[in-house]
């Protein structure tokens, strides 16, 4: 027999025995055992059930890469405070009742799907959605009017599975308190944990948690591979981020914020689980978490608009205007003006549809901006936007304004998380794009509702961090989506160079890109490097991620059409770097535009700009400064 025949034989062999190893006290259910791949085999899933005593079942999965194990033996499962059994009932039993501890399973469906589908904003121009599924059918076997259905897919990016109630008459209504999913980890895992969406991480042990940590939760595990378990479509639940298991070591389980009430038909949102052998290819990969969204609900996108944003830092109508004219110098599509504009922000009387501050004469200045190519967003504080979503956005929409920017919306429960995805949608009909500011992390709904541009979620430049921070980023947060860092040049508090930012622009994906964070144009001294920012586009073609490590470094290329541009960030540390071209079209040649720190510069940020002719053969070496980075721009030199 050919090895090649060997190989899968081998994997499988592999995983029923560490199945087999572990479970000796318990039964196999008969006929419960499934096993699936991802289409390059790389990725098996193992599903099966056990009896645990002789009236109740567990259910169970396992992930494997390679051969090599991700995640072991972990428990499927899901806590609902209604529709007992009637012999619960009658033994008055705490009626948070285990789900899967009564299941019986009553069919297997598989299938397979391969699409290819093109996002209006995106890393890439193109996304495939290919993966293998197994839909296991189970009811429970003392009610068995209550369907359930575990939907288990396996990527070549990772695994996923959710939980789906179909429509049921009988039993509509479903309140899940506790779901509680496994992830049991080899030992010496290691995880990118963060307490809050904004807070700083730290590469943890699984083990003495002080909280909860955020999702997505990025994984390195022994051996060199990296995971990433990440939460997809949660469009109608509550936020669900991970806790460790208070009974078995280095297992994390999925933590609800509140319980959620819910009417069949409906899934869980997905659990996600991104295996990769290169950390960089996780963010590769992030298209995953889309995949696992419905497709866009708006017919006509064609008024959902990329671009770079700057804020308006003073609110008045001159200062808004001389931002307008920066804004057209420096190819900036919008401009924004930031909250307090109607009013004081966090109560119900300040009426967003009204000016509340003097010399500020919105009409004009949306006319001015849109006489040169130059848009307008608002900040809207949640008092307003909860008060007056159902007119606001249509008020907008004739005024001509472009997008909102939400302001500290309510995260985490099942009421706030349905109002949201309310909000953007009401924004949608109303042909307003979306940002979402504060503590709300995507989770994929992007796609659905594409005017839903970035968001924050994310410890940036509010808060000013430091290099360090800014390496761990692309690797955590970015999995989940766009977000708005809200990058700076200028201001003296940031901690980083000023070639460390610019490259900023290129390694941290949004639509719509926020830069200038805490600038004013009078600041700018027309600096060489800003052709940078000049030119930089904020959707892509295609994405790669060069190299790097997590809180170490990272470079990422990105292509618009026939122009690159290459982000590098260190952490604290000085380092040395090589960059090989080896991406660019082989019959081409290149010129490539290079920023630098050099503190022999004579200006006062500091960056020198080279230029050089370039090949795919090129290697440009990299010498950093501690916080440093290095901006590249490459585009092809025509006749």
């Amino acid at each position: 027999m050919q090895l090649r025949k060997l190989k899968p034989l081998l994997t499988i062999t592999v995983a029923l025995f560490g199945f087999f190893s572990s479970a000796r006290a318990q039964q196999l259910v008969s006929g419960s055992l499934q096993q699936l791949y991802s289409p390059d085999r790389n990725i098996l899933i193992t599903f099966y059930q056990k009896q645990l005593t002789d009236s109740t079942c567990g259910m169970y999965y396992t992930v494997n890469f390679k051969g090599r194990p991700v995640v072991l033996e972990s428990l499927l499962d899901l806590q609902l405070d209604n529709h007992l059994s009637e012999q619960a009932m009658a033994l008055k039993v705490d009626r948070h009742e285990k789900w899967f501890e009564n299941l019986k399973i009553t069919g297997i469906v598989r299938s397979t799907k391969d699409t290819v589908w093109a996002p209006i904003t995106g890393e890439s121009s193109q996304i495939r959605d290919h993966y293998q599924a197994i839909t296991i059918q189970a009811v429970k076997e003392d009610n068995p009017i209550y369907p359930m259905n575990i939907e288990i897919r396996a990527y070549n990016e990772g695994a996923a599975f959710r939980y789906f109630f179909p429509e049921n008459e009988k039993g509509t209504y479903y309140r899940i308190v506790s779901e509680n999913t496994e992830f049991s980890l080899p030992e010496g895992t290691n995880a990118w944990h963060a307490s809050w969406a904004q807070a700083p991480y730290k590469l943890l042990p699984l083990k003495n948690w002080k909280d909860e940590g955020e999702r997505p939760l990025t994984l390195e595990l022994p051996g060199g591979l990296y995971a990433c378990l990440a939460e997809a479509q949660m469009v109608d639940y509550a936020r669900t981020k991970f806790k460790l298991s208070a009974v078995k070591s280095n297992t994390i389980l999925t933590s609800m914020y509140t319980p959620a009430d819910l009417i069949s038909p409906f899934g869980t949102p997905w659990r996600v689980i991104m295996v990769a052998e290169k950390a960089g290819d996780l963010i590769q990969n992030n298209h995953l978490v889309l995949n696992l969204n419905t497709p866009s609900m708006i017919k006509d996108e064609s008024w959902v608009k990329p671009g770079k944003i700057i804020r308006v830092m003073t609110q008045t109508t001159a200062d808004a205007k001389a931002n307008i004219d920066f804004a057209v110098k420096h190819n900036l599509q919008y401009i924004l003006f930031d909250w307090k504009w109607y009013g004081p922000s966090f109560t119900f009387k300040s009426d967003a549809t009204k000016v509340a501050i003097p010399d500020f004469d919105l009409p004009d200045i949306i006319k001015y901006g849109k006489e040169r190519g130059v848009g307008v967003w608002l900040y809207v504080n949640l008092q307003a936007l909860y008060s007056q979503s159902d007119s606001l956005f249509k008020v907008y929409k004739k005024w001509g304004v472009k997008g909102v920017k939400f302001g500290f919306v309510q995260v985490g429960s099942h009421r706030w998380t349905t109002w949201v995805q309310k909000a953007i949608q009401q924004a949608a009909e109303s042909q307003i794009m979306v940002n979402i500011h504060d503590d709300w992390r995507p989770t994929g709904e992007q796609r659905t509702w594409p005017n839903l541009l970035t968001s924050e979620g994310i410890r940036g430049n509010e808060e000013m961090p430091d290099a360090t921070s800014n390496t761990i980023m692309p690797f955590t947060r970015y999995i989940a989506g766009a977000a708005d860092y809200t990058i700076c040049y200028y201001d003296p508090r940031i901690k980083t160079s000023h070639a460390h930012q610019l490259a900023m622009a290129a390694v941290y994906y949004s639509p719509l890109q926020t830069l200038y964070w805490y600038d004013l144009p009078a600041y700018s001294k027309d600096e060489p490097e800003l052709e940078f920012w000049d030119k930089i586009p904020t959707t892509w073609d295609e994405t790669r991620v060069l190299d790097g490590t997590p809180g170490k470094y990272i470079t990422t290329a990105r292509r618009k059409a026939k122009d690159w541009f290459i982000g590098t960030l260190t952490n604290n540390d000085a380092r040395k770097l090589k960059i090989p071209l080896n991406f660019l079209s082989k019959d081409k040649k290149y010129i490539a535009s290079i920023y630098s720190d050099d503190p022999s510069v004579a200006t006062s940020t500091k960056v020198r700009v080279t230029r050089k002719s370039v090949d795919h053969k090129t290697i440009i070496e990299t010498d950093l400064i501690p916080s440093g980075g290095q901006a590249i721009w490459i585009r092809e030199i025509t006749k």
